[in-house]
């Protein structure tokens, strides 16, 4: 199983994003804006290893709590639409 670290940090303008880091690779760092974002670069890093991959979270000190609750409720808001999209295609026949 592969780690992938998920930073969270803030830039100057106090704008969060996360930093991406495989543990395998030296010199592995990707830059998400986004959880959309993040959700693409972690399936790309994932079909590299097979889907065996596990998601390690942490965030710097300068980032607040409330930019934590905003990545939090972005990836639940992502997750929902992920899931109500594969609901609705299984729910629709096909022809």
């Amino acid at each position: 199983m592969v780690i992938i670290e998920s930073t969270i940090k803030t830039n100057p303008m106090g704008r969060w994003y996360i930093e991406l880091s495989d543990t395998t690779k030296e010199e592995s760092m990707e830059i998400c804006l986004d959880i959309e974002e993040y959700s693409q670069k972690i399936e790309m890093m994932g079909q590299e290893y097979g889907q065996e991959v596990e998601v390690a979270w942490s965030s710097d000190d300068n980032v607040t709590p409330v930019q934590i609750h905003e990545v939090r409720q972005e990836i639940m808001a992502y997750e929902a639409r992920v899931e109500a999209e594969k609901a609705n295609a299984e729910a629709t026949p096909q022809a």
